[in-house]
């Protein structure tokens, strides 16, 4: 990732959640193009670029999805569970961003091989801390599977 703009896709229902994950990542000094679908089924969509994604360039694959749990058309636990059945996909990394602390849901996360899973802290300046320190680490940390290997979206 170093040197490179970071992809992200944010898979997102909640509006004012999105608008901090926005914010808080342009503090990171670096290069991000971040990516926002509204529900699990444009969530598929993007990531097969199929109807209004179907263009590559403008729905290029991602470095990183961050997934809600809860929500429309399509659950967010359904949607990880095809994003790592799919060839196609199963390398992204999926960081679940959710409000629910269940341990029904951490289990089925893990279950169905999220990468990590993170509660969106209630308290707003918590909350931002948490995407600046998650943005952080994806860009300076974190090796991707996609820099070694040279298969093609």
């Amino acid at each position: 990732m170093k040197g490179q703009p970071l992809s992200i896709l944010l898979v997102e229902d909640n509006e004012d959640h999105a608008v901090i994950v926005r914010r808080s990542l342009r503090t990171n000094q670096a290069i991000i193009n971040l990516y926002h679908v509204p529900d699990g089924v444009a969530a598929m969509d993007y990531l097969l670029n199929r109807g209004e994604y179907c263009d590559s360039k403008k729905s290029p694959r991602p470095d990183v999805i961050l997934l809600d749990l809860r929500l429309p058309k399509m659950d967010g636990l359904e949607v990880l569970k095809e994003i790592k059945q799919l060839e196609a996909t199963r390398k992204i990394p999926v960081v679940i961003l959710t409000s629910s602390n269940e341990d029904r849901d951490v289990a089925a996360a893990y279950d169905f091989h999220a990468n990590s899973y993170l509660v969106k802290p209630l308290d707003f300046g918590k909350f931002t801390q948490l995407m600046r320190d998650l943005g952080f680490y994806w860009l300076g940390w974190n090796v991707s599977p996609f820099q070694h290997l040279s298969e093609k979206w």
